[in-house]
């Protein structure tokens, strides 16, 4: 079994799980700290899910796989 830890994205649960309003401001703050500068596209997410159900990803077996841009570094 694997699991996908994704970072957070910038959808309407940015504050609830920042705790601080989700402004221009307060995001840049956060992305800040993300090596590929951005936070988590949905499509990000959907691609790990497929490559962990494809043929390419058929000998992965108990991660964590963290789809952060590089942030968990």
């Amino acid at each position: 079994m694997n699991a996908i830890a994704p970072l957070l994205s910038a959808t309407g649960l940015f504050s609830s799980f920042v705790g601080v309003e989700n402004t221009p401001e307060n995001h840049q703050k956060f992305v800040g700290n993300v090596p590929l500068g951005r936070l988590t596209d949905p499509m990000d997410v959907a691609n790990s899910a497929l490559f962990l159900a494809s043929d390419e990803g058929k000998f992965i077996t108990g991660v964590n796989f963290e789809v952060d841009g590089g942030r968990g570094i």
